[in-house]
């Protein structure tokens, strides 16, 4: 029989070596982890600006060579004004709330869309994604969820297409210039109704959820209003 003592000696060794191996596995993975979470960030970009997949799903390293390629990641401050030489993973901690990321895709060396984060509460979880414009400033070109834990079936519908798809084309600002962001209403848009323009059809079933997407959506909009109203005026000329 063992003493006590060596039972100890033996768990006590036992347990370190086997939290040094989980220290080190988890310590190797987490740059792997970085790299993918990072993919899949472009990947959602990408997707609100219409950029689909074909025949066969986007590698890691063809989403990365597409996003480099087509997009042009810029920061704004809540004035509007683009920061130069600052990307939107260098947007120091203490100004995530006056400076705001800004993706533009680039086409031909035209623009071609800009796409922003929106983030949120709904009814059970916080919904991320991103919200896409067209080059006018004010024309949904996409919108495109990517992590949320609300009821499938009810709230979980935000992120299928027969929902997202009602945005495109929506416009976010009224006759005057006036913000209104897009506002998702309890059963079907009446066509005929003044507000059609910037309303989209509800998720039976959903009321919390489209109406904290509404609150989050409008909100995230704001910060980037003054940056929106100025692409509009240089269009105008």
């Amino acid at each position: 029989m063992q003493s006590n003592a060596y039972t100890l000696i033996f768990t006590s060794i036992t347990t370190i070596i086997l939290g040094f191996l989980l220290s080190f596995v988890s310590t190797s993975l987490k740059d792997t982890h970085q790299i993918n979470e990072d993919i899949d960030i472009m990947k959602n970009i990408l997707y609100s600006l219409e950029f689909s997949e074909k025949d066969e799903p986007w590698t890691g390293e063809e989403v990365k060579k597409l996003f480099d390629s087509s997009i042009i990641q810029k920061v704004v401050s809540v004035d509007g004004e683009v920061i130069d030489d600052l990307l939107p993973s260098e947007i120091p901690s203490d100004k995530m709330e006056t400076q705001f990321p800004l993706y533009i895709k680039v086409v031909n060396n035209s623009i071609d869309g800009y796409a922003i984060p929106i983030s949120g509460k709904g009814l059970w979880s916080t919904l991320y994604g991103y919200f896409a414009l067209e080059n006018d400033g004010s024309t949904v070109k996409g919108i495109r969820f990517y992590k949320h834990k609300e009821t499938p079936g009810l709230g979980g519908e935000v992120d299928k297409d027969w929902f997202t798809n009602n945005y495109v084309g929506k416009k976010i600002i009224d006759k005057n210039g006036g913000l209104v962001s897009i506002q998702s209403i309890k059963g079907q848009v009446d066509s005929l109704s003044p507000d059609a323009y910037h309303q989209v059809d509800g998720i039976s079933g959903a009321t919390m959820t489209t109406k904290g997407l509404n609150e989050f959506l409008m909100n995230d909009l704001k910060k980037y209003d003054s940056f929106f109203q100025k692409v509009r005026a240089e269009l105008k000329g």
